[in-house]
Order: structure tokens, then C-alpha cells, then sequence
């Protein structure tokens, strides 16, 4: 094989790839979505819980992946710093309702769901 079709093959792997991560988080995000409409709507702490934790798992997949709109930036960028904290962010609210969950406080723990929009539409707006 000569040296032009392997430098093509591998901008095309690389493309493919950052196509991919893009649907990676794209997909994740829309797991996030869905799922906090299962925790708004939740009748019982543990479907409140069980939907808080897909949207921990998805948050934390997505955070591994590039958005679309920052496709091709290294990822120790300042943007891709602040998407992740984004998802960091959102990932500790998780967390801080579950725990409101635990506690017995489940409607305080869906109370603190609600803010979850605040952190969404900071981040959409920079990153949808």
C-alpha cells in the first residue's frame, strides 16, 4: 500500500471517529433527557432514583465525548474544560438529589431536579 492511501485511510479513521464521539454525546444526551422526564414525573423515590441514575451514567459517558460543535478541538481546551464541567456539574446536582432521595426528603429530592434546567440550559446554549 503506498504511503498517500494510508495517510488517507487513517483522516478517514480520524473523521469517523469524531463523527462517532459526536453521536456518542449526542445519544447520551438524549438519555439524559428522557430520563428526567422520568424524574420529574416519578411517583416514588425509586423511580426517582432508578431515572437519576441513568442520567448519572449518561452524564458521564457524554463527558468522555466531544459535542459536535467543538469537533476538531483538542481536548484540554478551554471549551471542552467547560463542557465537561458542564456535566460535572450536572453530575453533582445527581448526586445531591439522590441523597435527598436517601434521606426521605423526596419531595425536597425533586425540588432540587427541577434546578437541573438552570445547569441544562447554561451548557445548551454553548454546546447544542
Amino acid at each position: 500500500m503506498n504511503k498517500w492511501l494510508v495517510a488517507l485511510l487513517g483522516i478517514a479513521a480520524m473523521a469517523t471517529s469524531a463523527v462517532s464521539q459526536a453521536n456518542v454525546v449526542q445519544d447520551q444526551m438524549k438519555l439524559i433527557a428522557s430520563n428526567y422526564r422520568t424524574v420529574l414525573k416519578a411517583d416514588s423515590p425509586e423511580e426517582f432514583k432508578q431515572g437519576l441514575e441513568a442520567m448519572k451514567q449518561a452524564a458521564t459517558l457524554a463527558e468522555q465525548g466531544t459535542p459536535s460543535k467543538l469537533e476538531g478541538q483538542d481536548k484540554d481546551s478551554a471549551s471542552m474544560k467547560d463542557f465537561r464541567h458542564g456535566l460535572t456539574t450536572l453530575i453533582g446536582e445527581i448526586d445531591s438529589a439522590k441523597a435527598l432521595a436517601d434521606a426521605g426528603q423526596f419531595e425536597q429530592a425533586k425540588q432540587a431536579a427541577e434546578q437541573f434546567k438552570l445547569t441544562r440550559d447554561e451548557f445548551h446554549k454553548k454546546y447544542k
